[in-house]
């Protein structure tokens, strides 16, 4: 995971630090952290909703500054900002939902006698691309890789109300199409999915996940 997200965010400037955290509270969470605010900006403007293990990004700035961040930008600080970070941990430490309502399930199994054996998990079922609900944004696969932001607005640009028009600068075969209503979009989906952009490979565009 840390290994997809440095590749994934280096193009936009100099990464610092990636954390990825792996905890029950935090799973599916990470940290990039870049030396400039303006490679930060431009990173979350292009890869928002990026599908990275076919699920899409939600990406939003950090609260605070991460200490790689600091040990780099303002080292004189970093121990204040260290110390500070630990005082925070150990406050929210026994607040968090989570582990307070874990805590009361093993407080409970111990009050019956014996832990209670926790109950089977049903397998995550991940609806197939083709059967996503409508929306505005239109995910494309199979692009050539030598396809242009142009051309795309060119050939969607037929349909009304597009909006605009998303490539991934480090996946060049997928971007995001995005009209301004639901009924636009599927009526472009309906009408080119397949196209053949290049005469020979098949465009695939499905709805994107929300």
């Amino acid at each position: 995971m840390k290994a997809s997200l440095r590749g994934l965010f280096k193009v936009y400037g100099e990464v610092l630090d990636v954390v990825a955290h792996s905890n029950l509270r935090m799973r599916g969470q990470a940290f990039v952290s870049f030396a400039s605010v303006e490679s930060a900006k431009n990173a979350m403007k292009e890869v928002q909703r990026f599908p990275l293990y076919s699920k899409p990004m939600q990406i939003s700035f950090a609260r605070t500054r991460s200490d790689a961040v600091v040990k780099k930008l303002d080292a004189e600080h970093f121990d204040e900002h260290k110390t500070r970070r630990e005082e925070h941990k150990k406050t929210t430490r026994y607040t968090n939902p989570l582990k307070s309502k874990f805590r009361a399930k093993r407080l409970a199994a111990e009050i019956d006698g014996g832990a209670a054996a926790p109950g089977p998990k049903r397998p995550a079922v991940q609806m197939p691309d083709e059967y996503l609900p409508p929306n505005k944004i239109l995910f494309l696969q199979n692009l050539p890789e030598t396809v242009t932001k142009e051309q795309l607005i060119a050939l969607f640009s037929q349909y009304p109300n597009l909006h605009e028009v998303r490539l991934i600068p480090t996946k060049r075969d997928i971007a995001f199409v995005e009209f301004l209503d639901e009924g636009s979009s599927g009526v472009a989906k309906d009408a080119l999915h397949n196209y053949k952009l290049d005469g020979e490979n098949k465009i695939k565009i499905t709805f994107a996940r929300k």
